[in-house]
């Protein structure tokens, strides 16, 4: 019995040690995970902001576009 009983400590200490383990690579997971997450969100923060500074200077051509031949149409220009 007490054999039986020695084995299970043992077996037990063994998890712990396993378990503390894969707590620290876990962290060191996280870590750069957070890290790269940050700089994707840094270089997707900057493709936005271009885009949409494109996007607008295209939606103001064209509404000068629009109001330049309305005006020539109305007889305006």
């Amino acid at each position: 019995m007490e054999a039986r009983i020695a084995r299970l400590e043992s077996d037990v200490a063994h998890l712990r040690t396993d378990v503390a383990e894969i707590k620290a690579d876990v962290r060191a997971l996280r870590d750069r995970m957070d890290t790269r997450l940050d700089h994707v969100e840094s270089k997707l923060v900057a493709l936005l902001d271009r885009k949409f500074a494109w996007l607008l200077s295209l939606q103001l051509a064209t509404a000068a576009g629009i109001l330049g031949a309305m005006a020539r149409g109305f007889g305006w220009i």
